[in-house]
């Protein structure tokens, strides 16, 4: 379980999270929505400690994950975040972006991280682009291969923060198609997203977000038929 208790973000005059309480059951996928500002990106990335909360806390299984640099360490090696950018390194092929931390971090020999690898890679439809560079790859591959190496890393969740912003509409639908699979079979996540037919179909929970407040956390096939907040 992810607690969050009265969580509070300044970022100089702005005040972007404003006492923000929510439990994040880990059997259950979140979407997080609502406009631009409204602090969604702003409370993914305090989850997983990108953002330090100006006040309030985030307890994982009732560790507080920012009292300590080993709490924090250990939330992360549990969490995988996609960003709306791919950050892929442009010098490695698909598979290489996707060994590397297996290699670095985990620490796997050259042979475990390729298979760990390409079947990440299989996952998400990519098995026909291991050996092409970023330059060589759409938007939506450029995503789906930051995608499977998050996936390689054996996330207990992963956050997904605007997965398809960057995309063109085409594009959107092919990652969005890939979530939704992974969702399906099982895969535990929160997302941030502004795709609201996306939300309904692959989130269990809605939470809408206004203002860097937290207005409505309902089930989703409720809010798309009697939100609470207006």
């Amino acid at each position: 379980m992810i607690y969050v208790n009265q969580l509070n973000k300044h970022f100089k005059e702005s005040h972007v999270l404003q006492d923000v309480s929510i439990t994040f059951d880990p059997h259950i996928t979140y979407a997080i929505i609502g406009s631009s500002g409204s602090g969604k990106s702003t409370l993914l990335r305090c989850l997983n400690g990108l953002e330090t909360p100006s006040s309030g806390e985030i307890k994982i299984d009732d560790i507080n994950i920012f009292e300590s640099k080993d709490n924090l360490a250990k939330a992360r090696s549990n969490m995988g975040m996609v960003f709306q950018n791919f950050n892929l390194f442009e010098h490695k092929t698909a598979i290489e972006n996707v060994m590397f931390a297996l290699i670095k971090v985990k620490k796997l020999s050259h042979d475990e991280a390729f298979k760990t690898a390409s079947t990440a890679l299989d996952k998400v439809g990519l098995s026909h682009r291991y050996n092409n560079y970023p330059h060589q790859l759409s938007g939506g591959e450029k995503q789906r291969v930051s995608i499977a190496r998050t996936l390689a890393m054996s996330p207990q969740l992963v956050l997904f923060d605007e997965p398809t912003s960057a995309l063109d509409p085409e594009m959107t639908i092919e990652v969005l198609k890939v979530i939704k699979n992974l969702v399906k079979d099982g895969l535990k996540c929160i997302l941030v997203t502004h795709e609201m037919s996306f939300a309904k179909e692959v989130a269990d929970m809605i939470v809408f977000m206004d203002q860097g407040k937290i207005l409505e956390i309902t089930p989703s096939e409720q809010f798309f038929t009697q939100p609470v907040s207006t």
